[in-house]
């Protein structure tokens, strides 16, 4: 690295016509910006869209690392021409996290069928056609369970479906109940299951498979995400639901499938998530790494896992089940997490130097 204190970019998507303006203090990510400005480094802000493309390759070129902010999909566009760009600068030595390749290994519902065997795991399959689900979906639904059918990659909740077998049809004109996660109010729709089934043609081909999850029978007593720096885990957030008794005239909060949007953050030591903590360092973490081959070098510097509870241990134990692991855009987070981001960042610079023939993925 010929810059000692390097020479970094942050990048998320925008409007082009606000390329080469500083990052408004206001901004989600400006604490990021401060916490590496903080230990000496250089940094400016990377605003992409696919318009842009070409001016944000030449300008990540030059630079020694960017940290990349960008959901799976924004509206109608997607991250084709983006992951691309951020493959090209990683072969000429950029240190680009997180890199294309490793969110497909660890950042999309597949993550979740790869690691069912690993302690939080669950009741879990994959269907890589049409077909394949056609064949298979409805005995798991006719089990009496409802299940969770989740497209490849996404985000926001888009192409997560609750969907819960109706009493009453005969064999093969069963009935059922959806929910889109993607409404954030709990909407329900009846229809046939093969109509139901035949709407999903579309998260096939080159988007991947689908995965399918039974439902969390404790879904209503929220979900926990911990946000994690490399292998460390360096924050939580708690989602539950409201309780209307302290605030009647409170507005009703968007919701998934019960549960709302809203995050209380905590930090890395809050007591009340220590066990978990434990099982993701010592554990999990590790037992990921080996399922998806990615060391921990090749870890993002920033992401999380969002876990909803399990059945209780004979002993009154929580257990926790995964819901999905987040890599491609982790915000918000805790006031936690920009410090330890920063220090992990001038860490890998420092003992990664920059390689203008590397290549694959480096971070």
């Amino acid at each position: 690295m010929s810059d000692l204190r390097g020479r970094v970019a942050i990048l998320w998507r925008g409007d082009p016509a606000r390329r080469g303006q500083p990052m408004p203090e206001e901004s989600r990510l400006y604490p990021v910006l401060q916490a590496l400005s903080a230990l000496g480094m250089d940094v400016e802000p990377a605003l992409y869209a696919d318009a842009v493309a070409d001016e944000v390759r030449e300008q990540l070129l030059g630079l020694d690392a960017v940290l990349v902010w960008a959901d799976p999909r924004r509206g109608d566009a997607d991250r084709v021409l983006l992951d691309r760009l951020l493959r090209e600068v990683a072969a000429h030595g950029v240190l680009v996290s997180a890199h294309p390749d490793t969110i497909l290994k660890m950042g999309t519902k597949e993550v979740l069928y790869r690691s069912r065997d690993l302690g939080w795991g669950s009741d879990t399959h994959l269907y890589a056609t049409l077909a394949e689900l056609e064949a298979q979906f409805p005995a798991r639904l006719a089990e009496g369970r409802p299940r969770v059918l989740k497209q490849h990659r996404g985000n926001d909740g888009v192409g997560v479906w609750k969907v819960e077998l109706l009493a009453g049809a005969p064999p093969g004109e069963e009935l059922v109940r959806v929910q889109h996660a993607a409404t954030r109010d709990d909407a329900a729709e009846e229809l046939a299951l093969s109509q139901f089934l035949g709407r999903c043609a579309g998260y096939f081909g080159a988007a991947g498979p689908i995965i399918d999850q039974a439902f969390a029978g404790r879904l209503a007593e929220g979900m926990i995400r911990a946000y994690l720096v490399g292998e460390e885990v360096v924050g939580f957030a708690r989602q539950t639901m409201a309780d209307p008794s302290l605030d009647p005239a409170a507005p009703a909060p968007e919701r998934a499938f019960g549960i709302p949007s809203k995050k209380t953050m905590y930090g890395p030591s809050e007591p009340e998530f220590q066990a978990l903590r434990e099982r993701l360092e010592g554990d999990w973490v590790p037992g990921l790494e080996r399922l998806v081959d990615v060391d921990r070098e090749g870890l993002p510097l920033l992401w999380d896992c969002d876990f909803l509870y399990g059945p209780k241990t004979g002993s009154g134990e929580d257990t926790h089940m995964l819901c999905e692991i987040n890599v491609s855009s982790v915000s918000p987070f805790p006031d936690t997490v920009p410090a330890k981001l920063a220090t992990a960042l001038r860490s890998r610079l420092a003992h990664e130097p920059r390689r203008r023939s590397a290549t694959g993925p480096s971070g």
